[in-house]
């Protein structure tokens, strides 16, 4: 009787017209934002939920990926690192055949193409990739990562990061710069004069200069620029500027001429986006060391090449599940709008699947500027994101959230049940050939993608 004696307050899940009627007559409401689970998907929650392996698998999958370490330790030719052959070309997001590729991703391949030598005009390299005549993968399947088209070949110079508890390693291109770049699908002459200048000048600058210095911690970079206001993804100013702290003193006793180290400097400098190409490697590095660990439902690659968005989790081998890619929602550049924009591109969501990017947009509120949205809507991202995670990353700490550790481990059945997709923040390629960045802005994946997932998690349920 004692709960009776005070004013009631009415507790509400998912019925607004009940909530609403309530309030119109000064009743105290409580909105619980909750939803179903995803049609569907009942039985094969029910089985994987009831799995006996589950709880251990995550933990230890958790303890793996909080556990990694990624160093710098070389930058050498793709061809070195991965292996590659010339007519042998990767491309960001789960496989696609050339005749499934939007527009970005045509004109990066295009470009490389004719980067490579392998035609004298761009535009020739379709008809070689109609026959099959140069091959495509994604940069996944070769412990690469690759922002927006991602398209990787074998002259292309890589970072490579190696963590030192298991010896593994992860490569990722170097950062092109603004504007007109590969990566969004330019291939005009100018883009190709400075691929052809990263080869010749940048790459073996960069080369000198850490083999000079020795290891680079990233990882430690990654903990710090997240209390300086990046979130490693659309915002990467500090990491960049440490990492010119760390490696412009080597690079100036490099003995190269002074000219090449001004060049070397002031690119790198004047671009804030430069680190984005090491962030990337280095979560990838740490969620690869899930893979393969059964009854794990923890997702370890989101990744998109411009037409399917493709998911990856620990529990279920090298297998993709994939929906349709979203076009992202945000600001633009220019006159460009929506219309001009591709769907969502590039292997950047590593960023998100180890909660930094979208996941960690409280520590980055400068960053709503450029994907739009409020600094109010930044801390509720963050804080929607902890329902879909298994738990919290013991080294990128929050400060406005009194240095609670970003989300960590997105859970494949969390996400099913509470119907809360990861949120990305990303740029926008336009969706015609050759056209570069048209904006920036936020996107989720295909619900269908975790629906897929679950049901193969299922499938592996011991009976």
């Amino acid at each position: 009787m004692k709960t009776l004696d005070g004013e009631p307050t009415l507790i509400t899940a998912g019925a607004d017209l009940f909530a609403d009627a309530a309030q119109a007559q000064a009743a105290r409401v409580v909105r619980v934002d909750w939803a179903p689970p995803m049609p569907g998907t009942e039985a094969d929650l029910a089985a994987v939920m009831g799995d006996p392996r589950r709880a251990g698998a995550n933990a230890e999958a958790l303890r793996r990926v909080a556990s990694a370490r990624a160093l710098l330790v070389d930058v050498v030719p793709a061809r070195e690192a991965l292996g590659l052959a010339d007519r042998q070309l990767l491309h960001a997001g789960p496989p696609i055949e050339w005749a499934r590729t939007s527009g970005p991703m045509q004109g990066a391949l295009l470009g490389a193409a004719a980067f490579e030598g392998l035609v004298a005009d761009p535009a020739d390299a379709a008809a070689y990739y109609e026959r099959g005549e140069f091959t495509l993968e994604p940069c996944h399947h070769h412990s690469a990562v690759g922002p927006m088209a991602g398209v990787l070949s074998a002259s292309m110079w890589v970072w490579v990061l190696e963590d030192p508890q298991t010896g593994r390693r992860a490569y990722c291109s170097l950062n092109e710069g603004l504007g007109k770049v590969l990566r969004y699908g330019a291939y005009s002459p100018e883009v190709l004069d400075r691929l052809r200048w990263m080869a010749t000048v940048l790459g073996p600058a960069l080369q000198l200069a850490v083999r000079g210095h020795g290891p680079v911690d990233i990882t430690a970079i990654l903990a710090q620029m997240v209390q300086m206001g990046d979130e490693a993804h659309n915002r990467n100013r500090a990491g960049t500027l440490m990492l010119l702290r760390e490696l412009g003193p080597d690079l100036v006793e490099a003995g190269l001429p002074s000219a090449d180290v001004a060049a070397v400097l002031r690119f790198v400098g004047g671009n804030d986006h430069f680190f984005l190409n090491l962030a990337m490697p280095a979560c990838k590095l740490a969620l690869d060391g899930a893979r393969g660990i059964a009854g794990s439902t923890m997702v370890v690659a989101m990744a998109r090449n411009g037409t399917d968005f493709g998911i990856q989790v620990a529990g279920t081998g090298d297998d993709w599940f994939t929906g349709p890619a979203q076009v992202p929602d945000g600001l633009y550049l220019g006159d460009y709008g929506p219309e001009d924009a591709n769907p969502d591109i590039g292997d950047s969501a590593i960023t998100e699947t180890i909660g930094l990017g979208g996941f960690a947009m409280a520590a980055a509120p400068a960053i709503v500027r450029f994907v739009g949205g409020t600094v109010s809507d930044a801390l509720a991202n963050t804080r929607r994101m902890y329902e879909i995670t298994l738990g919290e990353h013991p080294a990128f700490a929050v400060p406005v959230l009194d240095f609670r550790g970003t989300p960590l481990g997105i859970d494949v059945t969390k996400v099913v049940r509470t119907a809360i997709l990861p949120q990305i923040n990303t740029g926008m390629a336009g969706k015609i050939a050759g056209t570069g960045q048209v904006g920036a802005g936020l996107v989720t994946p295909p619900a269908e993608a975790f629906g897929t997932a679950l049901r193969a998690l299922a499938a592996r349920v011991p009976r």
